[in-house]
């Protein structure tokens, strides 16, 4: 694909520039087969060489080593210690305890950590997988009934559905929705098939067709979300493309299509920022995938292969305007949007413990902390989660929140699983809501990416926090806080009221003034500080908070009716300055 446009509107054009070499290696890939069933058999090194090392995003899989053994390693003259992170694909977070049961046993028997890692892309992954059990992993998943088809890498990633326990009707329908969404926008290659689970001959002579993603797939990754008001457990604004479900009568008649949600960007380059998603209008149930098709192909299209910092469908819409980006995804759907139906989200998170839906089934979310399903001292989750998965005779369902749902739980089952949940550690009466409404990303030691520590530091800053919310009355309160480990989101920290983004060993950009349900940016405050320069701010700010809040104001709307920052409206212009 060049870097031209199949629209006539000039506004749609992008400057001739050469192309990035993903662009190349995408081009040359074979649709992602590569080198890569010779690479597994490369015994001189634990990695992939080449262009391998990206190729195998495609297929949901990063290449990693464990930072905290690297510099041992070398001074004994070894490679670092090589091995793969595996993220599954898994529409709407839904799994038995079938599968539930195969993925602990795989992660205790052939991963360097033993732990699942339950991600806020309402999925697991698999940390410290070492190249000889890579191919086994991956059919180990296809015999359990899973995959890790295009989880990474530019294409359309797992997507995301509101996990609400109580709208069980309603959360079923969009939660189909949100399955055939997945189906419709994956890669049609048969890579994935031929090298992990020996399908057919690596490569036909018959040209293999792209429909939707194209030759060289798309510009860069692109996150999709459907989500059910009032609850924005899917935190809206992070994803590409994002369907709202519009119910009457208690029945699904459609969605509200919004567009160019994210939250990377990078330290010092201000051309790159977060964003909010933009409206686009509403479709009836019967146009759902055509208006999924006709947004990724626009972004296929209109997106920037020259410069990946500016490949994102935000800076498409930026480059181009909402009205031009409605009206191509308009032709190519071959009809027009109705008006934005009314809908509002009036809270975020999940609603932890005990819940009872209107057929009088009962579900259960078990606050995972950091979503790291292992077992610790005194708390052993992985197993209480087993033994939970033995027993039950609902489905499990991942949060988009890095929490676990036990759900459809019949009345009668209902003290044994709590007693479970006790014995081992997953439900604590003791904890305050602070501890929920905090997360990381995993950041160190595994993650290539990260400048600072996140995953493992949020414990004990969330105890600093809870410290000040004493410290200043507010105990019952809580402050949505987040820490990512760099500047990429995937801790979505640019979605938080109080947001870490990592700089450096011990030090962070601290962001100020999201609000509670997640609608606004929160902007630059202090950047480039120490954990112990945050928690001082943090004390003045949360004191001032307690003394000079109006009604139940949250933190984020507070700092900002005070002029402590700025709302953020319009990135890229005024997101880096707080006032």
């Amino acid at each position: 694909m060049s870097n031209s446009t199949s629209s006539t509107d000039p506004r749609a054009r992008l400057p001739d520039a050469p192309l990035s070499d993903n662009e190349r290696l995408k081009q040359q890939s074979q649709h992602l087969r590569g080198s890569i069933r010779q690479d597994l058999s490369d015994e001189l090194t634990g990695g992939f060489t080449g262009d391998n090392f990206q190729l195998i995003r495609f297929h949901g899989m990063y290449e990693q080593d464990d930072r905290d053994v690297r510099t041992e390693r070398l001074e004994q003259k070894l490679e670092p210690l090589k091995n793969v992170m595996l993220r599954c694909r898994l529409p709407g977070g839904i799994i038995s305890p079938k599968q539930w049961l195969g993925i602990d046993q795989f992660a205790s028997e052939h991963t360097l950590y033993g732990s699942i890692r339950l991600t806020n892309r309402q999925t697991f992954q698999f940390h410290g997988v070492l190249k000889d059990d890579i191919k086994p992993m991956h059919q180990w998943l296809h015999h359990l009934g899973l995959d890790s088809i295009a989880t990474a890498g530019d294409v359309n990633r797992n997507v995301l559905c509101t996990s609400n326990p109580i709208e069980s009707s309603l959360h079923q329908e969009a939660y189909e929705w949100a399955k055939k969404i997945s189906e419709h926008l994956l890669p049609r290659t048969r890579a994935y098939a031929e090298i992990w689970l020996d399908g057919e001959k690596l490569h036909s002579s018959e040209d293999e067709a792209e429909p939707i993603l194209g030759d060289t797939y798309l510009p860069r990754k692109f996150k999709t979300a459907v989500a059910i008001p009032p609850q924005n457990d899917v935190d809206i604004h992070a994803n590409d493309l994002v369907f709202i479900a519009i119910a009457e009568d208690e029945q699904l008649v459609g969605f509200n299509v919004l567009v160019g949600g994210g939250l990377s960007m990078e330290h010092g380059n201000e051309a790159t920022y977060p964003n909010t998603a933009k409206e686009l209008g509403f479709v009836s149930l019967d146009h759902t995938l055509a208006v999924a098709e006709a947004v990724v192909t626009t972004q296929r299209d209109w997106g920037n292969r020259s410069d990946r910092k500016a490949s994102k469908t935000r800076y498409t819409l930026e480059r181009v305007g909402v009205d031009v980006f409605k009206a191509e995804v308009e032709q190519r759907m071959g009809c027009r949007f109705e008006p934005i139906r009314p809908y509002t989200f009036t809270e975020r998170g999940d609603r932890i413990g005990w819940q009872q839906d209107s057929e009088g089934l009962w579900h259960l979310t078990l606050f995972i902390e950091n979503g790291r399903v292992l077992d610790f001292p005194e708390r052993p989750l992985k197993s209480g989660v087993a033994a939970i998965a033995r027993i039950h005779q609902g489905d499990f369902r991942l949060t988009a929140n890095q929490n676990l749902i036990v759900a459809h739980v019949a009345p009668e089952h209902k003290a044994q699983i709590e007693q479970l949940a006790i014995e081992h550690g997953l439900m604590d009466a003791h904890l305050r809501s602070q501890r929920h409404a905090s997360m990381a990303c995993v950041s160190l030691p595994t993650c290539p990416l990260a400048m600072a520590e996140a995953e493992r530091v949020l414990p004990s800053f969330t105890d600093q926090i809870e410290a000040l919310l004493t410290k200043h009355k507010l105990d019952n309160e809580a402050i949505v806080f987040r820490i990512t480990g760099c500047p990429n989101g995937c801790g979505r920290a640019m979605l938080a009221e109080i947001g870490l983004v990592g700089k450096a060993i011990g030090r962070y950009n601290l962001h100020l003034g999201g609000n509670r349900i997640g609608t606004r940016i929160p902007r630059l405050y202090k950047e480039n500080i120490s954990t112990e320069e945050i928690l001082q701010h943090l004390d003045e700010l949360i004191g001032r908070w307690s003394r000079e809040r109006v009604d139940a104001e949250c933190f984020g709307d507070f700092v900002v009716r005070v002029g402590v920052v700025a709302a953020v409206i319009d990135p890229p212009r005024d997101f880096y300055s707080s006032h």
